[in-house]
């Protein structure tokens, strides 16, 4: 097997990384629908739009949040380095920027700008496999870390979501999700 066809097969699913994708992006959507509200009804003035952007958005955050609770298994490995990463989960509020410019939901010209934009977004965050730096996984208290380890004598470097601190010199048991990413399981006694 050449290292194109490995690298292919440990990267995320493109449903799996589109899905944190747009987790990542669920809080923009609901500022989009909260600029829709017409202020003397309370309502948005696109409802099937708006119901439709809310629904995405509660359904990402739900299966992501589901999915990365439900990891098990992995390799019992030592930590070596860690090192608290978490706050390059910010990278993702640039485009949050968008969100006090009048977005018209009814504008097709718009919308069709819009996807674009997160259309493009979302294809470098697949290409560099950094749809887990995920603002909603933060909030949720998941910590971004780059972390050395060693399993038996082999000692890699890579990026691990784990709700808690990784200590150096104790062993945990990390499952992996792409090339360099890991989920921290659990720690091992």
């Amino acid at each position: 097997m050449n290292a194109s066809s490995e690298d292919s097969s440990l990267r995320l699913r493109l449903w799996a990384s589109l899905l944190l994708f747009v987790s990542a992006y669920s809080p923009l959507l609901l500022i989009l629908v909260v600029q829709d509200l017409d202020p003397q009804a309370m309502l948005p003035k696109h409802p099937k739009l708006a119901a439709a952007l809310l629904f995405i958005a509660g359904l990402s955050i739900a299966a992501v949040l589901h999915a990365v609770r439900e990891v098990q298994g992995g390799l019992v490995v030592e930590i070596l380095k860690a090192s608290n990463k978490s706050g390059e989960m910010f990278g993702y509020t640039i485009p949050y920027v968008l969100s006090f410019l009048r977005v018209d939901l009814g504008s097709w010209q718009m919308m069709l700008c819009l996807l674009i934009f997160l259309g493009m977004t979302f294809a470098i965050a697949y290409r560099t496999q950094t749809v887990f730096v995920n603002p909603v996984l933060a909030l949720a208290g998941f910590m971004l870390i780059d972390c050395t380890f060693k399993r038996d004598t082999v000692e890699s470097q890579a990026m691990v979501l784990s709700k808690r601190p990784l200590v150096i010199g104790t062993r945990c048991r990390l499952e992996r999700l792409s090339h360099y990413l890991y989920v921290a399981v659990s720690e091992v006694e």
